[in-house]
């Protein structure tokens, strides 16, 4: 099989691939790249593998004139860049030593050796300078069936990196066939190893969460997640219960996806310190928990906390009571969103002194949002 895309015969492309085979060693893109071509779907990051060492890479770059960063050559990578653009060159690779979150790696002279090392076989992929795609280990078939399978043993894998735990759902959620459902040898076997997520630090955890529930429909994989008990181990208290209805909901609001609103969607205890999610997105998922908890109608929400978290909280709620939210809903969002109250301080009675002042903005401001922000100056100061 062939491909062709820009990203292929691209000129930073081709003269990645030019140093390496014409200095007489194999290269090839691999993983990603690869499989969201032939899926379709954008692709974002671009990576090699080659049978050249780091030093032989090294070597040949600077000749070439082009900027080596040796990002991580302990593990067969460097980094090429060409006019600001980073490419990614990895040494085919096997494993010598692992423990569940780092491995010791030896370099080889064998794709099939660097492909069985790998995660899931759709990520071991490989494609030539021509286009012409390298499949070692049966990713093609498991790609086009939609099922997320482990490379050779998955009991072997998960125990080389508890991360694949994770990741296994991620991918699932994906690229995987909801209909089929997760490849069964591998749910039993992240599910057999569950203990290993202790291990891994609380950053790769959130950065899994969030990019599994960014995806176009994440409700299988959290389902098979609360199944095997992996949902409360990593988030307590979570439940996947509302996924599934809330993506029904932003499909038929045509809402883009929004992993802040799945995670509100799913809950759980300190979801801050389980994901150690920066401040900001904190910040927002605990206005999302108090719009969830108060009052406030869609309208006024988008006016005082903006159109995302008013959309969410709507979005929630429809999927909590399984009543579908107004077909104006985002007309109603951009209403709120663009109000602007018309008082300011100095339109008062000047006699108002201190927090009179602060009393009277409030009053007028409810009574403004009230009207649909409707009432303009001068009915607010009558």
């Amino acid at each position: 099989m062939k491909i062709n895309a820009d990203w292929l015969t691209a000129s930073h492309t081709q003269r990645v691939f030019s140093l390496l085979t014409e200095a007489g060693f194999q290269a090839f893109a691999v993983g990603g790249a690869v499989r969201n071509t032939l899926l379709d779907m954008a692709v974002s990051d671009l990576d090699f593998a080659t049978d050249a060492t780091p030093q032989q890479v090294i070597a040949l770059a600077e000749k070439a004139g082009l900027r080596v960063v040796p990002t991580g050559i302990d593990h067969g990578t460097v980094t090429l860049i060409l006019d600001g653009q980073g490419f990614e060159v990895t040494t085919f690779r096997h494993d010598l030593e692992t423990d569940g979150r780092r491995a010791i790696v030896g370099f080889t002279t064998s794709m099939t050796e660097d492909a069985a090392r790998r995660d899931f076989t759709m990520n071991a992929l490989y494609c030539a300078m021509d286009g012409q795609v390298l499949d070692p280990v049966g990713g093609l078939s498991d790609l086009q069936a939609g099922r997320v399978a482990f490379v050779g043993n998955p009991t072997k894998r998960i125990a080389e990196d508890y991360l694949r735990i994770l990741r296994f759902f991620r991918f699932y959620a994906w690229f995987g066939d909801p209909e089929g459902g997760p490849d069964p040898e591998g749910l039993a076997a992240v599910a057999a190893g569950a203990d290993g997520i202790a291990t891994l630090a609380v950053e790769r955890i959130g950065a899994e969460m969030t990019k599994c529930l960014g995806a176009p429909n994440p409700a299988p994989a959290l389902a098979a997640m609360a199944a095997t008990g992996i949902l409360a181990r990593i988030l307590p208290g979570a439940s996947d219960k509302l996924l599934a209805p809330l993506i029904h909901f932003e499909h038929a609001a045509k809402v883009p996806p929004r992993w802040q609103r799945r995670l509100g969607a799913i809950g759980g205890q300190d979801i801050g310190a389980a994901l150690r999610l920066s401040r900001a997105d904190m910040r927002y998922i605990t206005a999302l928990t108090d719009g969830l908890a108060g009052q406030a109608d869609t309208a006024e929400l988008a006016y005082r906390q903006g159109a995302d978290l008013a959309i969410d909280v709507a979005l929630i709620n429809a999927a909590t009571t399984l009543i579908a939210p107004p077909p104006d809903l985002l007309e109603t969002v951009e209403r709120g969103t663009n109000a602007r109250f018309p008082l300011r301080a100095a339109d008062l009675d000047p006699s108002l002194k201190g927090r009179e002042i602060g009393r009277a903005l409030r009053r007028a401001e409810e009574r403004w949002i009230a009207s649909g922000f409707t009432l303009d100056r001068h009915a607010l100061l009558t």
